[in-house]
């Protein structure tokens, strides 16, 4: 096992087996790519730039792994100050987590609920420590009892909580075979899409090894190109959503995704014909990391001769220190084509979608299809010039961080793994970025914000 800080922190986690061996890609285990996704239940779709107000009432820190209404979350109760008496109710119920004697459903459901709260609210790694192996073996228990669709919800998020207060090498072992059992075999969605998440958060930060990594990515990206059916869940708009957005998280622990861009690109490209617009969210993000991370820096080492006419890119504003930028490798046959397809989303006007739905949508497809033209762009790029500078705005998205700074978000990678960190922690992703060293560790960008930067508090918006 590699030392779980470097792996969970380092943005450019290792090379992936494909391009070590220079092996040409594996097909498919389907010979014929799933038709895009024609969802019949749409997920919750939101855009990366703002918050769902109206959907707001319908979420809670306890059993969600949506990024949907982070702004409520993050204003909500849990961050509220809380005194120590906090520490005294997490010592009780983790007690009653470990003595599950005489306990009912609706008991476990309670304390689970209770412990995630707390959880959320304080960063709580000194009350847990040394009780980690006790408490896994305890949510798997719900997990695997299946007793209620809600008991499973709260065990695996208490679970994925666990792990990025306390991470350990030895929990991703334990956890990810009953997590894939719930995948394949719970006759609930909501659970299967839970199960989904949880299992990217214990592959991010419970001790995977560089294999294991990238075979997770390959059955998240099985059940993408199958529309659900890989998990006995066929057009479910949510457990796909789930595998989109992990495979983007765990693909920035993933330095060169040389021969893996094009297979994974088909199906993401694929999906942005789905109706349902998280899916196309999720999948044109994945598309601007893949163009993203097919870039690298020019070395001296490199001859200019070997590459082709707009393979090497340069910083516009000529800053001192930036290098060039060269094209690593194509990440998708038919570049052209997705150029349309993402423009065509940039200028949606359908009836068929709400207008927040539709906006969402315009937005995010705006940045997706700048990145793929331009893949040195991050979310939100301007090329306006300020007046205060005269160098272009650039990406402008940024996080603030209570009165202390801000945190640009400028690079795609960085964006999914911000998504990451606020589906698992949700309201108290301020509290675990100062408090919590490997959420800290895992974007430490904090500066002052520029002149005309977009900045939300604890989220990324526009």
């Amino acid at each position: 096992m590699h030392d779980l800080r470097r792996q969970a922190l380092e943005s450019g986690k290792t090379v992936s087996r494909k391009a070590r061996s220079k092996q040409p890609s594996p097909a498919s285990s389907r010979p014929n790519s799933a038709p895009p996704s024609r969802a019949a239940s749409r997920s919750r779709a939101v855009s990366r730039a703002g918050s769902d107000e109206d959907e707001a009432g319908n979420l809670s820190d306890e059993t969600s792994f949506s990024t949907n209404s982070i702004d409520e979350l993050l204003n909500g109760d849990a961050s509220d100050p809380i005194t120590d008496a906090w520490r005294a109710d997490l010592a009780d119920r983790i007690q009653e987590l470990l003595d599950r004697k005489r306990s009912s459903v609706q008991g476990r459901e309670k304390c689970l609920a209770t412990y995630v709260r707390i959880l959320t609210a304080q960063y709580a790694e000194e009350d847990i420590r040394g009780k980690e192996a006790e408490l896994v073996v305890s949510f798997l228990k719900s997990i695997k009892a299946g007793s209620s669709e809600r008991e499973t919800i709260l065990a695996m998020k208490a679970l994925a909580m666990t792990v990025v207060t306390s991470p350990s090498d030895r929990i991703y072992e334990a956890v990810c075979g009953p997590l894939k059992r719930i995948i394949s075999d719970s006759t609930s969605v909501p659970s299967k899409a839970a199960a989904v998440h949880c299992l990217g958060t214990c592959t991010f930060f419970g001790g995977a090894s560089d294999d294991e990594i990238l075979d997770n990515m390959a059955y998240l990206l099985e059940i993408v190109a199958s529309d659900g059916s890989f998990i006995d869940a066929q057009d479910e708009a949510h457990p796909v959503v789930a595998a989109l957005e992990e495979w983007g998280s765990l693909s920035t622990l993933i330095d060169d995704l040389a021969n893996e861009s094009e297979e994974a690109a088909e199906y993401f490209v694929e999906q942005l014909s789905s109706s349902d617009p998280g899916v196309q969210i999720a999948a044109g993000e994945n598309i601007a990391l893949l163009y993203e991370k097919s870039y690298r820096a020019l070395t001296e080492d490199d001859g200019a001769t070997e590459f082709g006419e707009g393979d090497i890119i340069s910083d516009p504003d000529d800053i001192p220190g930036v290098p060039k930028l060269v094209k690593n490798y194509d990440v998708y046959r038919r570049t052209d084509v997705l150029k349309d397809t993402l423009s065509d989303l940039a200028s949606l006007n359908t009836r068929r979608l709400s207008k927040k739905e539709q906006k969402a949508i315009r937005t995010n497809f705006a940045d997706i299809l700048d990145s793929v033209e331009f893949p040195t762009h991050g979310p939100r790029y301007q090329n306006a010039i300020s007046q205060e500078t005269g160098k272009r705005y650039g990406s402008r998205m940024t996080v603030r961080i209570h009165k202390e700074g801000v945190m640009k978000i400028d690079k795609w990678w960085k964006l999914h793994r911000l998504q990451a960190l606020r589906r698992v922690l949700q309201s108290g992703f301020v509290k675990h970025y100062e408090a919590n060293p490997i959420v800290f560790e895992s974007l430490p960008y904090v500066s002052t914000s520029g002149p005309g930067d977009i900045v939300a508090n604890g989220s990324a918006e526009s």
